[in-house]
């Protein structure tokens, strides 16, 4: 938890208590359903929890906002994003009913309410929604075309609503070889400290 005060200061009271429940939680849960790697339990606020938190910083998302989390897997990035913006509405999907299961427990163990988890595939999920987010469940290339026909039209703040995407290593390539237009990237070891964030990026892609 002090690693997340340290980025997120004014936490509320709520909050704080949110956050600091996901390491007994989901160490409880990676016994009975693995949704993280098993090395990685041990570093879980820096290598999931605060990993997912980067798009707070590229991103502050508006009151109201939807926002769809493809992929999740355990929850990742859409839990931690959810305790930090409770007036946002968040679908959270996966195609592997036990990771949603465990989605499921651990938003009713915290108190999240803004939080609804689905098992099923990106391109049968219904709707539009502001933005988009995930953690590098393919390339762009492949990944775009699921999701691109549920954005909304419309800007919040200085962002056109689009994906908000988690990706690491050398994206250069992979941006020209996706063929989309406007994409920006933001490294966050610009935000958080550390060996572990000095690859990773938060690839925004607005809508087209």
């Amino acid at each position: 938890m002090d690693t997340i005060l340290k980025y997120f200061p004014d936490l509320s009271e709520q909050q704080i208590a949110q956050f600091s429940q996901l390491g007994e939680l989901y160490g409880y849960w990676n016994e009975r359903i693995n949704v993280v790697s098993r090395k990685d339990i041990e570093n879980l606020y820096e290598k999931h929890v605060l990993h997912s938190l980067a798009i707070a910083k590229v991103h502050r998302f508006g009151p109201e906002s939807e926002i769809l989390d493809v992929g999740t897997g355990g929850g990742f990035p859409g839990i931690p994003l959810a305790i930090l913006f409770p007036d946002c509405k968040f679908h959270l999907v996966d195609s592997i009913g036990k990771k949603i299961k465990v989605v499921n427990e651990v938003a009713k163990a915290i108190g999240l309410e803004n939080v609804k988890a689905q098992q099923i595939r990106a391109e049968e999920i219904k709707g539009s929604y502001d933005f988009i987010i995930s953690r590098a469940v393919s390339r762009l290339s492949v990944f775009y075309p699921w999701i691109r026909r549920k954005i909304k039209p419309g800007r919040q703040f200085r962002l056109k609503n689009g994906l908000l995407y988690l990706k690491g290593g050398d994206l250069k390539a992979e941006i020209k070889e996706s063929g989309l237009q406007r994409v920006r990237t933001f490294h966050i070891s610009d935000f958080f400290q550390g060996e572990f964030f000095e690859t990773k990026q938060v690839v925004y892609v607005p809508g087209q």
